[in-house]
């Protein structure tokens, strides 16, 4: 990987910005990096592997990426409390995809994932107090604390989708809404190596490819479908090539620059061409869920070795501060402010009102008529919903 220094004219003379890394505050408005080569099916030509991003975006992409961090942190330590119970996926070490693909598309895009959620809740729109107390099952959460850790949704955000590999024809059929009102946006469908066996895939692929839909469909490549590392479970990992007649790019989804660059390809390809599959090479740290220590089927040398040479926010740290773009001070006031944010919300989710009985009954029917009841449990319920 390769890093330029980018030149700023002070007066006639022009300084290297290593000379003005001792500043409090880092005076270059943009970089270059280089990225990891794209791997590409059916494509002549890819994403650009020189990249140029500007100071605005590097400030964004880290903050972002460290607050899920944190906020996945967070979230480990309240279900450890048991102040969070269920089912809870945690996304730490994959925050350059969500990140990434956030810069690269608009909120008037659209995307759905499975129940590895939190992040993409994030990005999409929802503020960290409001998915933590989802998950603290909280009247403020983004569902209003009946979705949980696997069902949080936001703009144009689905889910948070509890069925493996369920939520990919649903974004087949949300990109032919798309296609269909005559709209310029995509629907991003990601789902993990994990699901990337399910029969439904290949169904949407086939549909997708067959009416040219908007789609960008993203397998998170994380190592590890639950238990099962992807050498044991896939024939084929090159799951970038796996739509067959559907072009293909593999990214290094521990560069956000690297998926931003990748996504950016894609939309402009899924407009005028139809569906294309993304790899997103990543990796989990935690376990598949809470339930899981996540080190049975793995060795705690292996995932120390990915933190230390392979991290998505240390690596893409290294990058803007080395290019002079943000300076190691203004860092460190980010995770400051990040840490203070994370920790107010938690305290705020945890001491939010819960959910009243009666609203077990809300929700039910989209606009039902007045005075209409539905039925609990047994004959003696009759409640009133909204």
């Amino acid at each position: 990987m390769q890093f330029f220094r980018i030149f700023r004219p002070l007066g006639n003379n022009r300084v290297p910005l290593k000379a003005l890394q001792g500043c409090s505050y880092s005076t270059a408005t943009e970089a270059v990096h280089n990225v990891t080569p794209y791997k590409l099916h059916r494509l002549e030509e890819g994403p650009k592997t020189t990249v140029t991003y500007g100071r605005d975006e590097a400030l964004k992409y880290y903050r972002q990426m460290r607050t899920i961090r944190v906020l996945e942190t967070t979230a480990a330590n309240l279900y450890k409390s048991k102040i969070i119970r269920g089912f809870c996926h945690l996304y730490s070490g994959q925050e350059a995809v969500a990140v990434g693909m956030e810069g690269a598309i608009t909120h008037e895009d659209s995307v759905i994932t499975a129940y590895r959620a939190h992040g993409w809740t994030y990005t999409r729109g929802a503020d960290v107090r409001s998915v933590l107390a989802e998950l603290t099952g909280r009247k403020t959460g983004c569902a209003n604390g009946k979705g949980g850790s696997m069902h949080m949704y936001a703009k144009n955000f689905y889910g948070g989708n509890g069925i493996v590999g369920a939520q990919v024809p649903l974004g087949a059929g949300i990109a032919f809404a798309h296609k269909y009102k005559n709209e310029e946006k995509v629907c991003i469908a990601l789902y993990g190596d994990g699901a990337a066996n399910q029969g439904q895939i290949f169904e949407a692929y086939n549909i997708a490819k067959l009416w040219n839909l908007p789609c960008i469909f993203v397998c998170e490549n994380n190592g590890y479908g639950m238990g099962t590392s992807m050498a044991r479970s896939s024939a084929s990992v090159d799951y970038y090539s796996r739509g067959d007649y559907i072009p293909g790019i593999w990214v290094d989804g521990m560069d956000v620059l690297a998926v931003r660059e990748a996504t950016r390809f894609a939309k402009d390809y899924a407009l005028k061409n139809g569906p294309i599959v993304i790899e997103a090479f990543t990796y989990r740290y935690h376990g598949h869920s809470m339930s899981d220590p996540g080190t049975s089927y793995r060795t705690r040398e292996e995932v120390q070795e990915v933190r230390q040479k392979r991290d998505p926010i240390g690596k893409f740290k290294d990058v803007i501060v080395q290019a002079g773009v943000v300076s190691e001070a203004e860092i460190k006031k980010i995770e400051e402010e990040i840490k203070k944010e994370v920790a107010d919300a938690a305290e705020l989710a945890k001491n939010d009102p819960e959910l009243p009985p009666e609203e077990l009954y809300t929700h039910v029917y989209m606009d039902p008529p007045p005075n209409f009841k539905i039925r609990g449990c047994d004959d003696s319920i009759l409640a009133a919903t909204r």
